[in-house]
Parts: structure tokens; sequence; C-alpha cells
């Protein structure tokens, strides 16, 4: 996957994409909030996402049934990629320091970070 950076409204519409896995338009906008954005701001939505390569539909007569081309999983690495590579100079140490000395982690939680760690370090 490329470097693709999704707007704020865009991770909305794919996190109801991956949820849904297949849906039609009617159904999208059911899966929003009050006040629910209007069925052309959703259509343009998707159709820069189509450009993007993130989202795919199956035509049946007038309707689209969208699907997410991209998995939530693969989204998110890329994204973590990408943060790291830019704010980290690539390095996943001083990430890891950054992370664990300003979360404000107890020592509970960085004993199962280390219990993580140390169990892919053995496999």
């Amino acid at each position: 996957m490329k470097d693709i950076k999704l707007t704020d409204s865009e991770k909305n519409l794919m996190e109801i994409l991956w949820e849904k896995k297949r849906i039609f338009m009617k159904d999208i906008l059911d899966s929003y909030p009050d006040p629910k954005p209007a069925a052309t701001t959703i259509a343009t939505l998707l159709k820069r996402m189509q450009n993007k390569d993130l989202v795919g539909y199956t035509l049946y007569g007038n309707s689209r049934e969208y699907y997410p081309k991209v998995e939530k999983g693969e989204y998110f690495n890329e994204e973590m990629t990408s943060m790291i590579d830019r704010f980290f100079n690539s390095s996943v140490t001083q990430f890891a320091s950054f992370f664990t000395t300003n979360a404000q982690f107890s020592q509970k939680q960085l004993k199962e970070l280390r219990d993580i760690i140390d169990q892919q370090i053995k496999e």
C-alpha cells in the first residue's frame, strides 16, 4: 500500500466500511449518528477514496455495494510506520522511548508491554 493519508471524514467512513465489510449507500448513511451527513457528501468521500484505491464497489442495477480494498490492520500499520519515519527518524527505539516515557504507564502495563516484546523476540 502506498503512503495514503485519510482525512478525518474519510477515516470515519472507512471505519464503517471495515466494520460492515460490504454496504449500500443507504446503510452507510444509517450508520452515522445524528446529524447525518448529506448523501452527496458521502458520495464525494467514496469517490475520493475510490480514486485512492481504498474503496471498491459492486454494481447491482442502479445500486452500488461498497467495500474496503485495504484491511484496517494494513492501513494502521502504514500509518504507524509513517509516523515513526516522520517524527522519530525511522527509529523504533526513539519511538519506544518516547512512548513509554510520555504515556505514563503503570508498572503493570510496562511489564505487560515487556512480556509482549519478549514473546516477539522468542518467535
